[in-house]
C-alpha cells in the first residue's frame, strides 16, 4: 500500500467534507436561469381562450401542446402535456398496459419481462419492478444497444414487453443511439412481437453541452420502421427550467396514446394550464428553449471539465470512461470489482457517490465496477475536492 495515498486520504478526512454528488441536479446558478417565472404574470385565458383557471383541456392547452410536439417533432394531435415529470407520464403508460393493454391486460399475463440497457437509469428500474416485471439487462456500445445481445434476449425470452432507454446522454454514459442502431433495434422488436413496445426517454433531448452528433428524431424513426403504434416518447422541462416545477411531454402512435390518455382520464380531471401558460411565456417555441439551454451550457460543461480533468490524471490501469457531449452524468468504470469499495472510501471522507450498483437492475452489478458521478449540483470548489477524495479513494482501493 503507497503510504502517501494513505497519508493524503487522512488528511482529506479531516477536512470533514459534507458534499453530495449522488443524484444529477441543477446547480443553483442553472435555476436562477429561469428565475423569472417566479414573478411572472399569467393571463385568465390562453391566447386560443382557454381559461386557465377552470377545469378541461386535460391534454394541456393548444399552445402548450404545439410546443412539445414541435421539441418531440410529433403531431400535435398525438402530443400531450402532463405534469412535472416525465417519469410519471411513463409509469401512467406502462400501469395503462398492465390495466388494459393494447391487446390484452399485461395484469392477466405471466412472466412479464422488459429489456434494460445496462449502466441505466435506477427509476426505470424500480418502476418496471413495481409492477413485477422481470428486467433483462442489455449492454450498450458507446453508440446505442449492442444489437447482437438484444437480438439474443428476443430469441432466448418468450413474453418481453418492449424496452426502456434515453437514447440521447444516456444516464449515466452518455451514449447518443446512432440512426443505424435506433432502426436495427425497432426492426427487431417489431419482428419480435407487433406489442414489442418502445418507450424512449428523452430527458437529455435539448442538453448539449458542447456540439453533438444530430439525431434523426425519434418519430421520424419510428414512423419510417412502421412501429409508431408502439413507440411512446417522453421529455420535460424538469432540467430547463425547475425540478419539479416544470412541464412533461409525451407523444406516442395513435393507439399508445389513446391508452394513455384512457388511464390519464380516471387519473387527472384538468391539467395545470396556469404552469402552462406561465412557460409559454417564458419559453414560446423551440429556439427560445434551444437559446435557454445555451446558458446552461456555459454553466454545466466547466463542472464536466473538472471531472475529465481528475479522470484523465489517473492510470488507465484503474479504470475508464467517456466523455460525454451532454446530459448530467459521467460513467467510470474499474477495472476490477471495486466500486462498492471506492464509494465506501469517499462516504468516510465525507462525499457522497450514487449507491455502487444503482446503474443495475435490483442494484447488482455483477462486475463491481460501474461508479455515476453527478457534476452538475456543486460549486466548482466542492466539485474539485470531491474529485480529489474520488480519485484518492480509486487509487486506494485499487491498491488495496
Amino acid at each position: 500500500m503507497d503510504e502517501s495515498l494513505e497519508s493524503k486520504f487522512a488528511t482529506l478526512k479531516s477536512k470533514n467534507f459534507k458534499i453530495d454528488l449522488t443524484r444529477g441536479k441543477p446547480g443553483s446558478d442553472q435555476l436562477d436561469l429561469s428565475n423569472d417565472l417566479l414573478s411572472m404574470t399569467v393571463p385568465a385565458k390562453s391566447p386560443s381562450g382557454v381559461d386557465v383557471r377552470n377545469y378541461g383541456d386535460p391534454l394541456g392547452i393548444p399552445e402548450a401542446r404545439r410546443l412539445g410536439a414541435e421539441l418531440l417533432s410529433a403531431p400535435v394531435e398525438n402530443t400531450l402535456v402532463g405534469e412535472q415529470s416525465s417519469l410519471l407520464l411513463i409509469y401512467q403508460l406502462v400501469l395503462a398496459n398492465y390495466l388494459f393493454g393494447l391487446e390484452a391486460p399485461w395484469r392477466e399475463q405471466k412472466n412479464l419481462k422488459f429489456i434494460c440497457p445496462v449502466p441505466g437509469f435506477d427509476r426505470h428500474f424500480r418502476l418496471l419492478d413495481d409492477f413485477g416485471i422481470e428486467m433483462l439487462p442489455v449492454p450498450l456500445t458507446g453508440s446505442g444497444i449492442d444489437i447482437e445481445a438484444f437480438k439474443k434476449l428476443l430469441e432466448a425470452h418468450e413474453n418481453i414487453k418492449g424496452i426502456i432507454c434515453v437514447p440521447r446522454h444516456s444516464n449515466p454514459t452518455g451514449d447518443i443511439y446512432t440512426d443505424d442502431n435506433m432502426k436495427e433495434l425497432m426492426k427487431a422488436g417489431k419482428a419480435y412481437s407487433s406489442e414489442f413496445l418502445f418507450i424512449l426517454d428523452h430527458a437529455y433531448l435539448l442538453h448539449d453541452f458542447v456540439p453533438t452528433m444530430d439525431q434523426t428524431p425519434s418519430w421520424e424513426l419510428a414512423k419510417k420502421s412502421d412501429v409508431l403504434d408502439q413507440t411512446a416518447i417522453f421529455s420535460s422541462f424538469s432540467k430547463v427550467t425547475f425540478g419539479g416545477g416544470g412541464l412533461s411531454f409525451a407523444a406516442a402512435g395513435t393507439k399508445l396514446f389513446d391508452l394513455l390518455v384512457r388511464q390519464r382520464a380516471s387519473m387527472i380531471v384538468c391539467s395545470d394550464k396556469v404552469n402552462q401558460m406561465r412557460h409559454l411565456g417564458f419559453l414560446q417555441n423551440k429556439a427560445d428553449v434551444l437559446k435557454h439551454m445555451s446558458k446552461h451550457a456555459e454553466l454545466v460543461k466547466p463542472k464536466f471539465e473538472v471531472v475529465f480533468s481528475a479522470l484523465d490524471s489517473l492510470d488507465s490501469k484503474i479504470g475508464s470512461y467517456k466523455k460525454p457531449t451532454g446530459g448530467y452524468f459521467i460513467s467510470y468504470n474499474t477495472n476490477k470489482p471495486i466500486a462498492k469499495r471506492v464509494i465506501a472510501l469517499c462516504e468516510e471522507a465525507g462525499v457522497m457517490i450514487t449507491p455502487a450498483g444503482s446503474t443495475y437492475p435490483h442494484f447488482h452489478d455483477p462486475a463491481n465496477s460501474n461508479i455515476r458521478l453527478a457534476p452538475t449540483f456543486l460549486g466548482l470548489e466542492d466539485l474539485k475536492e470531491a474529485m480529489e477524495v474520488f480519485t484518492t479513494s480509486l487509487q486506494l482501493a485499487f491498491e488495496e
